[in-house]
C-alpha cells in the first residue's frame, strides 16, 4: 500500500447499498409505532372499563338508597274510607250534625281547620277536640253551606297500618263569617284513624286555592 493512500472505510458507498438499510429501518420504526399505538389503545380501553365499573358500583348504592316507602292500602280498607268520606259529605250537605257526630274521632287531638268567625281570631285556625269541632260545624250549618267534591280525583293513601289519608279537590259554598255564598275551590285533606269502634275522622283540613 502506498504510504500516502487512505484506508478504505467500511460500509456502503452508493445509493444501491443504502436503500436496503433505509427500508429495514423504516419497517422497524413502523412496527414499533404500531406496537406502541396498540399498547396505548389497550391501556385507554382498560382505563375506560375500570371507570365504567367504578361508576356502576357507585350507582348501585344510590338506587338502593331510594326505595318507594309507600305503604300498601288493601282494597277493603280503601272502600271503607271512601264510604265514610261520602257519608260525611252527604251528612254535612244536609247540615245533619247528629249524623256527623259518630264519624268524628272522640279525642282531644281531633282537629278541624276552618275559617274563624272574625278576622281578630286569625281568619283561619285549628279547632281542637271533638266537642269544639262539632260546635264549629254546627255554627257553619246555620247559613248556606255545601261541599261538592271532585270524586274522580279522590285518593286514599295509607300513612301507617292505622292511619289513612283522604285527598280530594272540592268546591265549598259557605256564608259563614260574612263570606259570599258562592262555590270556591279548596283542597280537602282528611286523616282517619283506626279505633276499637272502627275508622274515625281525626283531621279535617280545607285549604283554599288562591284565585
Amino acid at each position: 500500500m502506498h504510504p500516502l493512500s487512505k484506508p478504505r472505510e467500511s460500509g456502503p458507498h452508493n445509493a444501491a447499498d443504502i436503500k436496503p438499510l433505509l427500508t429495514d429501518a423504516l419497517a422497524s420504526d413502523a412496527h414499533n409505532h404500531r406496537a406502541t399505538r396498540s399498547r396505548r389503545i389497550a391501556h385507554v380501553a382498560h382505563s375506560i372499563g375500570t371507570l365504567c365499573l367504578l361508576f356502576s358500583a357507585c350507582a348501585l348504592p344510590v338506587a338502593a338508597q331510594q326505595p318507594d316507602e309507600a305503604l300498601p292500602l288493601d282494597p277493603a280498607t280503601e272502600q271503607t274510607i271512601k264510604a265514610l268520606y261520602h257519608e260525611l259529605i252527604d251528612s254535612e250537605n244536609r247540615h245533619d250534625i247528629e249524623a256527623v257526630r259518630p264519624i268524628v274521632w272522640d279525642a282531644s287531638t281531633a282537629v278541624f281547620v276552618a275559617k274563624t268567625s272574625t278576622p281578630a281570631e286569625g281568619g283561619w285556625a285549628g279547632f281542637w277536640g271533638k266537642p269544639t269541632v262539632l260546635q264549629h260545624l254546627e255554627d257553619i250549618y246555620k247559613g248556606p253551606f255545601r261541599i261538592d267534591p271532585d270524586y274522580a280525583s279522590e285518593r286514599e293513601t295509607a300513612l301507617s297500618p292505622d292511619v289513612v289519608q283522604t285527598y280530594v279537590p272540592v268546591k265549598i259554598t259557605a256564608a259563614y263569617a260574612g263570606q259570599t255564598p258562592e262555590p270556591k275551590p279548596f283542597l280537602m285533606i282528611l286523616e282517619w284513624v283506626k279505633t276499637r269502634s272502627g275508622w274515625k275522622m281525626a283531621t279535617d283540613i280545607a285549604l283554599p286555592i288562591p284565585s
